[in-house]
């Protein structure tokens, strides 16, 4: 579905049962959530949480074989904590470590309390895309940016909007026109984030790229935008980025920092960034989207999400 993504993927979409399930809540019998709105929650892709899963060994405390995958409250608690974590520059295998290591048990209405407001501005959001009233989808993107930064309008109201739009696609091969819709707002919200920057932090801009034929383009957009935040300067070279002209940058530049976007596995091959030219020092390569899932990334960081990449960004800029 076009460009259909979210830090991660949207390509599993939390439904309204699953909302009405977490909502509904409460005391020791507290029902159990599925991959889809733990990852809502959270404000990861589903893919994502199976990662942790295999990675790292949290993921549901109780699976029966055959059954869907259920997570109970302390299971939400601890990748709740997993993110914050990772968030605040911990890498994912010590923060993994860390949130396996809490033993406190937290009620899911506890939790699920925190972000009930955000479910209806993204309820509000989703009926203003399927009615196209584009002034109200572009003021309430605005003020949701203004009042909690890219970053937190991202992941707390633009991805679980892409999840509604995916789900609609996914259950009845319908939406599209509100994919279009939606993407070519976000594109336009974002690039107007970016103004240019009077005394950013980094004299030599941070590279933000989609590799191969890479179409989908938003998540650099939005990267720049929050990057821009934090008073880092970023150049964006936009979809379909072959490795010449990314390695001519990375002469010309010498960036600190290169994201390397690919959301499809085809687009997704180590070349971009082995084969750059040798620069000294050595840019910090963090590379995001589920293309890059079955590929060996041991040399370089994979971002779980646009907040991991801008705080890995901004440790290589000593920030």
């Amino acid at each position: 579905m076009g460009e259909m993504s979210e830090f991660q993927v949207v390509s599993c979409p939390t439904s309204r049962h699953d909302r009405d399930m977490a909502k509904s809540a409460s005391g020791d019998t507290e029902e159990k959530l599925t991959v889809a709105a733990v990852a809502r929650r959270i404000g990861v892709a589903p893919a994502t949480l199976r990662t942790w899963d295999r990675r790292y060994g949290l993921g549901p405390s109780e699976h029966e074989e055959g059954e869907h995958r259920r997570y109970c409250p302390n299971d939400l608690a601890k990748l709740t904590m997993m993110r914050r974590l990772i968030v605040a520059g911990v890498t994912p295998a010590d923060a993994a470590e860390q949130a396996k290591a809490c033993k406190t048990v937290v009620p899911l209405k506890k939790i699920v309390k925190e972000f009930e407001v955000r479910e209806e501005v993204v309820d509000a959001l989703y009926k203003a895309l399927q009615g196209f009233d584009r002034a109200f989808v572009e003021t309430t993107l605005a003020h949701e940016i203004e009042i909690y930064g890219v970053e937190g309008a991202w992941s707390d109201v633009i991805v679980p909007t892409l999840f509604l739009i995916g789900e609609e696609w996914e259950n009845n091969q319908k939406g599209i026109e509100v994919e279009h819709l939606f993407s070519e707002i976000l594109t336009r919200t974002m690039h107007n984030r970016v103004v240019e920057l009077k005394k950013p932090i980094n004299p030599r801009p941070v590279l933000i790229a989609a590799v191969g034929e890479e179409l989908h383009s938003i998540p650099l957009y939005a990267l720049a935008a929050a990057l821009c935040e934090r008073n880092i300067q970023a150049s964006v070279l936009g979809a379909r980025t072959p490795l010449e002209a990314l390695s001519a940058m990375v002469t010309r530049c010498a960036p600190p920092a290169i994201f390397l976007w690919a959301q499809l596995p085809k687009n997704a091959e180590e070349k971009y960034w082995t084969d750059l030219p040798a620069i000294r020092p050595a840019p910090r390569v963090v590379i995001g989207g589920p293309g890059w899932d079955s590929i060996n990334c041991d040399d370089v960081i994979k971002a779980e999400g646009l907040e991991h990449a801008c705080e890995e960004i901004a440790q290589a800029l000593g920030a």
